[in-house]
């Protein structure tokens, strides 16, 4: 897939914050100032305390307090600190609450124990690179930007890997039609990261098709991203076997030494996570785990083969309810989001859906439209041809409405004789196309009900949220649309009306 249709098919960018940009445009000029960094940095007094308060960790083991950002430029390296300074304002800007079951919050933990683990793998190589810290904190970015375009479609790559065992990249690709190594690397070049943080990413699950001047990068996040799984993944130790037989084979390390090392690992991470206000209460050195894990096996006493045959049992039987979860949570999502008697999204579904767009409209400064259709007079069909036939019209229109609205927008049953579309990206010009659309199309359609040909219309209210001018209210949205069909069907019915939220 080539670099303009993988970016296509994630259909809302995320921006870079802005301070990320005021940086990666100072580090590219010929002949960057010191001084202009650190006046970009000292601007945002919360990003200066954890530049400073990372400065001064034992991560970087300096002999002297630094107390400025200046000072700490001096001190590090022009180019240290800005990648410092990457990290947080990208973690800063991306860092949001789960609202399912892809844990954000372990998202970044995981994140930012790679970085700290290619950090002291770069150093163990001897191939130590001032970049190398964000590099590995943006490795798995793609996951994150594949999810907040396609929730839903991610949530079935998270299920999938979970039942199958199948890796992430293999199951992205089946799902989405290119991996999150693909989608970071891309993304992070429309953004003008620099092309040697960006192009190691694009293959670090693949290090051997890496071109010569960034598999040594490649290589060390692959690394660090199984050190990381040590501590966050399925598998722990099997993972840190495989680890310690590529550490053993690059730098002759021995048992004792791999696990002192990944120790090193969790130590160095639980001081940085609190850098980026992420909570490290359960992050313990492997070695405390497996100490904790043989005291609570140990009185159990039983013998290696009764314990590897109990846990391929058990893992068959996991196996196989997760898959039956998968169906059941399947059905029930469909249910629970579905209305029964058209098929379409339901009111339940419309109000979640609306609150994600609501959020991503102003994270990424793109308009939000919406439509609230009635259908005209509906209740002199049901009292002419009984409620059963009523039922024939409803269906009628939602297959009508889904075929005629884009693909990004969804149709849901609003309630009764009511429906609405949610118009992502859209101004409110393309949404009164495409009402005037739907209500031409209604009034050409032709239902048969007991041998007849039975027409009706509709009436339709727009508005749209416009994150530039309005204030972020879902409830002031609805209830501009929903004044803007009020006003259609006391001016006639069988037409459009649109009702701006203040401030357009």
């Amino acid at each position: 897939m080539n670099t303009d249709s993988l970016l296509q098919n994630i259909s809302s960018l995320p921006s870079l914050p802005a301070v990320a940009v005021k940086i990666i445009q100072e580090i590219r000029k010929d002949k960057s100032s010191i001084g202009k960094l650190a006046d970009i940095i000292s601007v945002d007094p919360a990003l200066t305390a954890k530049m400073l308060k990372v400065a001064n960790s034992s991560f970087y083991g300096l002999s002297r307090q630094v107390d400025s950002v200046e000072r700490a430029i001096n001190v590090l390296g022009l180019e240290a600190i800005k990648n410092i300074a990457l990290s947080f304002v990208i973690v800063k800007g991306f860092k949001r609450d789960s609202v399912d079951e892809f844990n954000q919050e372990l998202f970044w933990k995981r994140a930012v124990t790679a970085a700290v683990g290619a950090e002291l793998m770069a150093s163990k190589l001897k191939r130590k690179r001032e970049d190398i810290f964000v590099t590995a904190l943006l490795m798995d970015i793609g996951v994150l930007v594949m999810y907040l375009d396609r929730p839903d479609d991610y949530l079935t790559v998270i299920n999938e890997k979970i039942i199958s065992e199948t890796a992430s990249a293999a199951t992205e690709k089946a799902v989405f039609g290119f991996d999150h190594q693909e989608a970071g690397s891309e993304i992070l070049k429309a953004w003008g990261i620099p092309e040697n943080i960006y192009m190691p990413i694009s293959c670090h699950h693949k290090t051997q098709d890496a071109a010569s001047d960034w598999r040594d990068t490649s290589e060390i996040l692959m690394l660090s991203d199984m050190a990381s799984s040590v501590y966050y993944g399925n598998r722990s130790t099997e993972k840190l076997r495989d680890l310690g037989r590529l550490l053993h084979d690059r730098l002759g390390m021995t048992g004792s030494d791999v696990n002192a090392f990944i120790d090193s690992i969790a130590e160095k991470t639980l001081e940085i996570l609190t850098c980026f206000d992420i909570d490290a209460v359960d992050v313990k050195p492997y070695s405390e785990i497996m100490s904790e894990a043989a005291e609570e096996i140990g009185p159990l006493n039983m013998t290696y083969e009764q314990l590897a045959m109990e846990l391929r049992q058990e893992k068959k039987k996991t196996g196989r309810l997760a898959a039956e979860l998968k169906n059941s949570n399947e059905k029930l999502k469909m249910l629970a989001n579905k209305d029964g008697l058209t098929g379409i999204y339901n009111h339940r579904f419309f109000q979640e859906f609306l609150d994600r767009e609501v959020e991503r409209a102003e994270r990424y400064s793109r308009n939000l439209s919406l439509i609230i259709m009635d259908i005209d007079h509906f209740r002199k069909v049901n009292e002419a041809y009984g409620y059963n036939q009523g039922d024939l019209v409803l269906r009628a229109l939602a297959e009508l409405f889904q075929q005629v609205v884009r693909k990004p927008d969804i149709v849901v049953r609003y309630g009764g004789e009511e429906f609405a579309v949610v118009i992502p990206e859209a101004d409110i010009r393309k949404a009164i196309i495409i009402a005037e659309r739907l209500r031409k199309m209604v009034e050409r359609l032709e239902i048969k009900i007991e041998g007849q040909a039975v027409k009706v219309t509709i009436s339709a209210g727009l508005s749209m949220y416009e994150p530039q001018k309005n204030m972020k209210d879902k409830a002031k949205l609805v209830e501009a649309a929903g004044k803007a069909l009020h006003y259609s069907k006391v001016t006639g019915r069988n037409k459009i009306s649109v009702v701006p939220l203040a401030g357009n």
